[in-house]
């Protein structure tokens, strides 16, 4: 019979794994927006199609404290269960959870974003 802690310890891994990797990609998109933008004022294109790439920008912008703010409460209800569940250490989901922590740990906001965000 399978442990249901593993079962959770699975889909909380998934859930930080595909917050950390949603914000990068909104952050992407973002940076390739700006370059878009930058690109369009400089062959002085159309006023109106400069302001609404730079509404797709702000959309753009706006999601990433959101993806933060989740995959903040995401990361640390994880790291609770690794810390609550010491007896599944050499558990290869366990593994793959504190690794999957790891790598999140890049890219949730430093001390100066935090307050940002709230």
């Amino acid at each position: 019979m399978s442990d249901p802690r593993i079962r959770i310890l699975k889909i909380k891994t998934g859930v930080v794994k595909r917050l950390a990797k949603e914000k990068v990609t909104y952050e992407k998109e973002a940076e390739k927006q700006r370059e878009r933008i930058e690109k369009l004022k400089q062959q002085d294109k159309d006023g109106y199609d400069i302001k609404k790439q730079e509404e797709v920008l702000q959309e753009s912008l706006m999601m990433v404290p959101d993806c933060q703010r989740r995959l903040v409460k995401a990361f640390e209800e994880l790291k609770k269960i690794l810390e609550t569940e010491q007896d599944l250490k050499e558990v290869g989901d366990y593994i793959e959870a504190e690794r999957v922590l790891k790598e999140a740990e890049a890219e949730l906001p430093k001390d100066g974003e935090i307050m940002q965000m709230c």
